[in-house]
């Protein structure tokens, strides 16, 4: 199959592209229900159906997590990638990675964030060993403050797309992935924080009543958009969502449990024991049947993006660009300098 050329946002991302993805498996060939390249045809084979991770690699694993100072020592049987705002390691015997955020002060979804999220993700999805990934945050006390409003303030209308663009790649490829996704959430996650944590297929919240999630994007005067808005509503529910969006509501913890936003809450140092435990059981699943089970329920609202894509983009360079929206912002920032000082 020969490859074509990517489109600018996938160039600018500089992601491997791999035609083929093989998982060694007698079922048929099923067609990825995404790709980062719409004009390759990308494919999945599965793995042996119904085959679990070994315990004793799980364990091992385990105490990996549990010893932050390994996560930044030499490597022994992971591999181990990163780049300056994301950390990855990946057990390629289990077939799992854990993403670390490491973007101080708060994780801030900046545009070179999202670049670098969206590369090491794809570096992922495209490691036939990789079946799974837990995202969680390597800054005390945030999981993610959400877009960078420094992004969205006295910048250029090019800047502005270039921007967006940048984060509903990051979405895409978090919300489509074939892999199974986990979000730890150990720490509080407002608005585009939110939603990368509603785009994983579980959440896990650590039990602190100084966390909160929510999307919250009208506190600050801005409109979620609608992808935002279905992100919400397939995990809450309509009338939730709509209060929730309008309200721009954040929820402590206890409530985000109880309203389904998040779904187990753990004490904090139990969190990755507690992750790994629930990836043990998602991996349990045969692949083939847990991707077409999940392309079933995403891909409508993924392909409500990549139809209106460019249309998204422009929606938001000109609300972005009205001079009452930056009066906003620039007074939430002066706001912010105040806090600090």
């Amino acid at each position: 199959m020969g490859r074509s050329s990517a489109p600018p946002d996938v160039q600018r991302l500089q992601i491997p592209s791999a035609p083929f993805r093989v998982f060694r498996t007698t079922v048929p060939i099923l067609q990825r229900f995404r790709t980062t390249v719409p004009t390759l045809a990308c494919f999945y084979l599965s793995r042996p159906a119904g085959r679990p991770a070994k315990q004793g690699a799980f364990s091992a694993f385990q105490r990996g997590l549990a010893d932050p100072q390994r996560l930044g020592g030499p490597p022994t049987q992971n591999r181990l990638f990163s780049n300056s705002k994301v950390l990855v390691e990946l057990d390629e015997h289990t077939g799992v990675a854990v993403m670390q955020m490491k973007s101080p002060p708060v994780n801030s979804l900046s545009l070179d964030f999202l670049t670098e999220f969206s590369i090491s993700l794809e570096k992922l999805e495209n490691n036939k060993s990789c079946r799974g990934v837990i995202l969680t945050s390597a800054v005390p006390r945030i999981f993610s403050a959400g877009l960078d409003i420094t992004e969205m303030a006295g910048k250029s209308e090019e800047h502005y797309a270039e921007f967006w663009r940048a984060v509903q790649e990051m979405w895409l490829n978090l919300y489509s992935s074939s892999m199974v996704t986990i979000a730890v959430v150990n720490g509080s996650s407002p608005a585009g924080g939110c939603l990368m944590a509603t785009s994983c297929d579980y959440r896990i919240m650590a039990e602190n009543p100084k966390y909160s999630i929510g999307l919250n994007e009208t506190q600050l005067g801005i409109v979620a958009p609608f992808w935002f808005k279905d992100t919400m509503l397939n995990t809450v529910g309509h009338r939730c969502t709509e209060r929730s969006i309008q309200l721009g509501l954040l929820y402590p913890a206890h409530e985000a449990l109880k309203i389904g936003l998040v779904d187990e809450l753990v004490p904090e140092e139990k969190i990755q024991t507690m992750a790994m435990e629930t990836m043990a059981q998602w991996l349990a699943i045969p692949d083939h049947a847990r991707q077409l089970s999940k392309s079933s329920l995403r891909k409508p609202t993924v392909d409500r993006l990549l139809a209106h894509r460019e249309a998204d983009i422009q929606n938001f360079v000109s609300f972005i660009s009205k001079d009452s929206i930056q009066k906003s912002l620039h007074g939430y920032m002066e706001r912010l300098k105040q806090r600090k000082a």
